[in-house]
């Protein structure tokens, strides 16, 4: 097999004519240069120098391998320019794929930091819901995947092996009440779920689904559910309208705000917890590794503060 320095040597005695020549060019030493030769010989299964006295002159062969040795070569510094400009963040990309109220919330502001912070790293965006932006980044169709579980669930949902990813955790979402401004409960501080066994409910993503399903089985009800949609601009809507309840995420409040919908807690107290999911390999790969960073930092910042200030202990007793 040809090595690289093996092409370097050719093409170097190809330029300076000589093997003491190519020896300065390349820093190397004259009977380094020779014994790299008779390797390359050896290798290639025929002579690449005809030496006459001092003179040295490239066979047909030898030619042949300094000429080829030259597009080879500048193909190979142009790649590692590439991969140090990837690993210094002058280049590079990364492939996200998020849930849409992580899409309209977390995922901009650091977007926003990456592109501030490393303007040559190219992003790009693909909304997804879990488990469906996990099965994306096992594909190789994404670098980075934002993703929840409700309290009780993995991320997977049980239809990944979690083991091959890397987690980051990002933040706990409280899951809130969403009523009408002219709903009985309106102004309570707090309400039992129980409170809600015969109002009519709205539904929102399949799993935001089972897990309305799952609060209202631990009371002993089964929730009448007239309404399903997983754009909650939609259950905003329908909530305003005085069509029914819903369970909302705090991070979906920020983004679904109805004048005519009231947000409050809900008894027993219940979050679901984002986060940000790679692969280990991935994770090492300076833009994502950067872009997690990111996340993190807008996921702790004061601008995704609660909505409400953190309940008194008994809440959550």
């Amino acid at each position: 097999m040809i090595d690289v320095a093996g092409l370097r040597v050719m093409k170097a005695i190809a330029d300076e004519g000589s093997f003491t020549g190519a020896a300065v060019a390349l820093g190397y030493s004259q009977p380094a240069v020779s014994q790299m030769v008779r390797r390359l010989e050896q290798r290639a299964g025929t002579a690449l120098v005809d030496r006459v006295g001092r003179t040295v002159r490239l066979t047909e062969a030898g030619q042949t391998l300094a000429r080829r040795a030259g597009e080879v070569l500048s193909a190979i510094d142009a790649a590692e320019e590439e991969v140090a400009a990837i690993a210094g963040l002058r280049a590079g990309r990364v492939r996200i794929a998020a849930f849409p109220s992580a899409s309209a919330t977390l995922v901009p502001k650091a977007l926003a930091l990456v592109k501030q912070r490393y303007p040559e790293v190219a992003v790009t965006f693909t909304e997804a819901e879990p488990p469906e932006s996990l099965a994306a980044l096992r594909a190789g169709d994404c670098d980075l995947a934002i993703a929840f579980a409700y309290e009780g669930t993995d991320v997977g949902r049980g239809e990944e092996d979690l083991d091959v990813f890397s987690t980051r955790h990002l933040l706990d979402d409280e899951v809130l009440l969403a009523l009408p401004t002219g709903h009985p409960l309106a102004s309570v501080g707090v309400v039992d779920i129980d409170q809600l066994r015969d109002a009519t409910w709205i539904a929102g993503c399949p799993r935001c689904r089972g897990h309305l399903l799952s609060m209202c089985r631990s009371a002993d009800f089964s929730p009448d559910v007239a309404f399903e949609t997983e754009d909650y601009v939609a259950v905003a809507g329908l909530v305003a309208a005085g069509l029914g309840v819903a369970l909302i995420p705090d991070l979906i409040v920020r983004t679904a705000h109805h004048p005519g919908v009231v947000t409050t807690r809900v008894r027993p107290a219940s979050k679901r917890q984002i986060v940000a999911v790679t692969t280990p390999d991935l994770e090492r790969v300076p833009a994502v590794a950067a872009t997690l960073d990111a996340l993190c930092e807008v996921a702790h910042s004061s601008e995704l503060a609660p909505t409400f200030p953190a309940p008194e202990l008994d809440y959550y007793l």
